[in-house]
């Protein structure tokens, strides 16, 4: 638990209209934030991981983003997931702290409300809630189409690369998926935290078949394997940027790839002993996705062919697609691509569980748009909230219908995931580092001395991968269809949701609500004690 300062209140009242949903630590913790516990504790540390790592998907993310790290040739491949990584896993790092101080579902934009300074608490708060919310709805997005692309390419290679699909039939494929995802979020939670246990199995199993199969499957075709300057030393540019940048844009695989271990964070009211379990889950799969990954990209670019704008510019549609064929033949490729399809779909599984936390959360606050109902947890289904859920599943449906325009639209509205997912992260720490250095009462995880420096540096880090994610990948003259236009969805959002706060919502929210035991506690059983003293405004209720 966390350090307890000396203090005479009296503990937060908890609710017991909801007995056995969690442990008496959870409970107290939980309160002493000013929530009553409302989701059922089922997640271990283990499967708090999984969600990450599942969400993570590591080969189908690489098969999905290796379009932005291959222009670079292996070298931004490899060498640009290595680096980058490095950087993730120290956000990771300084995220862990925060979470085991204070998990709680909301922890992004709650932790902007706890350490912001009094003027801008409550609109940074909500800027950062709706970020992360419509971050992780873009990721939604984003995941379904991917996937639906890839089930197509798999029908392309059956046909030998004659058929290829037209928009609609792409966005009809994409409505399936989204709304088995949230039949699947709504009904399944039961038995999702043993999902998430099954995930992992599944994609370490990808991993290990991938890094076999590639090298027996090309060495056995009579083919030999790149070499290991080709793998590690080889350079091209298929940008009209400068090498140098080239190499920098291929940061974007493993952004976009290992951008979800704040999915820990949303499930903080589900884990099992959350200030140990959610920590470790985010830098469990933080580390891993960064090994693993450079991996597997090694092993892609000894089997991959050496004419690298052959496998950019496959007939399938997708480049790992190509490399698996190129190796493995069509058969094999179909295979692999099978599996690639089926893990993709336990991704998208994975985030609109996660999702539809955050978004639970900060309905509870009275933030989003029709909250009261929203904010709804069902008791016959498995303390789910299969309103949320369900609203999230409209919301992509049509969110969806940007697709029919073109890619270019398509990847725009999908890079929300990234830019305000980044913005959602920096800013908690940088808040923290700005206002609340000394109202920081670290929890069990904790990088001691290094805690400040790893947060400046994934600051610094954090906004500059924001401002990566808004270039145009191909050259500094892009063609309408080849034009980044995250800044223009990104900058809709966020300027937006600051009219929105300051025309409207100022008026009504004030930052997270207390909740704990709202029907039957008296005022001095609201107070929330240390070692998590609340502001007046909306973390405590007025004496």
């Amino acid at each position: 638990m966390l350090p307890q300062a000396p203090s005479t209140d009296p503990e937060p009242a908890v609710a017991d209209d909801a007995p056995g949903l969690a442990g008496p630590g959870d409970l107290q913790l939980l309160a002493r934030m000013g929530y009553k516990q409302e989701l059922r504790r089922q997640y271990s540390t283990v499967q708090v991981f999984a969600v990450a790592f599942s969400i993570m998907g590591l080969v189908p993310s690489i098969a999905s983003t290796v379009s932005f790290s291959l222009p670079a040739g292996p070298v931004g491949m490899v060498w640009g997931w290595f680096t980058a990584s490095i950087f993730i896993f120290l956000v990771g790092l300084a995220m862990a702290d925060l979470a085991s101080a204070m998990p709680t579902a909301g922890g992004l934009y709650w932790w902007t409300h706890y350490f912001a300074g009094d003027k801008y608490k409550s609109p940074l708060s909500f800027l950062i809630g709706y970020s992360n919310t419509l971050g992780l709805i873009g990721g939604m997005c984003s995941v379904d189409y991917t996937l639906a692309l890839m089930i197509l390419s798999c029908v392309s290679i059956t046909h030998e690369a004659e058929w290829s699909a037209s928009r609609g039939v792409i966005y009809a494929v994409y409505v399936g998926l989204i709304i088995l995802h949230g039949l699947w979020g709504s009904l399944a939670g039961r038995l999702m935290h043993r999902i998430q246990t099954l995930c992992i199995y599944a994609n370490i199993a990808l991993v290990v078949a991938t890094v076999i199969a590639l090298p027996v499957g090309k060495v056995t075709r009579g083919e030999s394997l790149n070499s290991g300057k080709f793998v590690f030393g080889h350079v091209e540019n298929q940008t009209t940027w400068p090498t140098g940048w080239a190499f920098m844009l291929a940061w974007l695989a493993p952004i976009w790839s290992i951008g979800s271990f704040d999915s820990c964070v949303h499930m903080s009211e589900e884990a099992m002993h959350a200030a140990k379990a959610v920590p470790l889950g985010i830098i469990w799969s933080a580390g891993s996705a960064f090994v693993l990954g450079f991996l597997v990209l090694s092993v892609m670019a000894a089997t991959m062919n050496p004419d690298v704008s052959k496998t950019i510019n496959t007939k399938f549609g997708q480049p790992m697609a190509q490399i698996y064929y190129d190796a493995l033949g069509k058969k094999g490729a179909l295979g692999f691509m099978g599996v690639l399809c089926v893990i993709e779909f336990l991704i998208g599984l994975s985030l609109i569980v996660a999702a539809s936390r955050q978004a639970w959360a900060f309905s509870r606050d009275g933030a989003l748009p029709f909250s009261p109902f929203f904010r709804h947890v069902s008791k016959r289904i498995q303390y789910q909230p299969v309103r949320m859920i369900c609203g999230l599943v409209v919301v992509c449906l049509v969110l969806g219908l940007i697709c029919l325009i073109n890619s270019a639209a398509a990847n725009a509205l999908f890079s929300l995931f990234v830019a305000s997912n980044y913005l959602s992260w920096g800013t908690p720490i940088f808040c923290r580092l700005v206002w609340g250095q000394e109202r920081f009462q670290p929890g069990e995880f904790y990088t001691g001395r290094f805690s400040t420096p790893i947060a400046c540096v994934a600051v610094v880090y954090l906004v500059f991968g924001m401002v990566l994610s808004m270039f145009p990948t191909t050259g500094p003259n892009p063609s309408p269809s080849d034009m980044n236009y995250t800044i223009v969805i990104n900058g809709f959002v966020w300027i937006g949701c600051m009219v929105y706060y300051f025309f409207f919502a100022r008026h009504w929210y004030s930052g997270p609500q207390l909740t704990v035991d709202e029907t039957r506690s008296t005022d001095s059983d609201n107070t929330i004690c240390p070692p998590i003293p609340m502001q007046r405004s909306g973390l405590a209720k007025e004496e």
